[in-house]
């Protein structure tokens, strides 16, 4: 009503007309009555177009699925919590906010030295069109000041030095150009792909 009021100018002395919308919250469902003008140009932007959720519920589904959890889980969870029913497959479109924000991760600009860099790959249940155990390749790195950092990681079948190859390499060409000390497993051909991409690095294999 104030957003109208601002629009005509002036109070608006007659009734004008609205329509209803239903907006889902972290409160439960809610009905609101949305003001209209008589000449119907009035545009009101309290309420975001045809959206039917707040961003909280987004950002919800957002981490739960960063977690792990299932679209089935996610929507039946915010279904008990908040008495809002979100179909999985509205929970997955949700989700596909996150794949810009991932594809900017891997883009971005490295620091251009770390002192320390941990290499490793965790196998984890990943679910593609059923679940499977696949390689996480992770690059973690401290800084000068001590800051740690995970600098990239990648996703493969199973651990292999090709995959490390590529990923020292991807990690070089976006700005990382030196690198004191390597720590790494005994995975096969690390040394050599370490010499390939910062020669003047040191390497050390980890005992735990």
């Amino acid at each position: 009503e104030s957003e109208l009021t601002a629009f005509l100018g002036y109070d608006p002395y007659a009734r004008n007309g609205a329509y209803f919308r239903k907006i889902d919250t972290q409160f439960g469902s809610i009905e609101v009555q949305v003001p209209q003008d008589r000449n119907g140009m009035f545009h009101q932007h309290t309420l975001p177009d045809y959206k039917q959720h707040t961003d909280l519920l987004e950002d919800m589904v957002i981490k739960l699925y960063s977690k792990g959890v299932t679209t089935r889980e996610i929507a039946d969870l915010i279904e008990k919590m908040y008495d809002s029913h979100y179909s999985p497959a509205q929970v997955s479109n949700i989700s596909k906010q996150m794949i810009p924000k991932v594809e900017a991760y891997h883009k971005r600009k490295l620091s251009d030295k770390f002192f320390c860099v941990y290499l490793d790959a965790a196998y984890i249940p990943l679910r593609r069109e059923t679940f499977e155990r696949e390689a996480v390749y992770i690059a973690i790195g401290i800084k000068p000041n001590g800051h740690k950092e995970v600098i990239d990681y990648c996703i493969a079948p199973n651990e292999n030095i090709e995959v490390w190859t590529e990923l020292l390499q991807n990690m070089k060409s976006r700005g990382l150009k030196q690198v004191e000390l390597f720590l790494s497993d005994g995975v096969v051909g690390m040394k050599t792909a370490l010499m390939q991409t910062y020669p003047k690095a040191h390497f050390q294999r980890c005992l735990v």
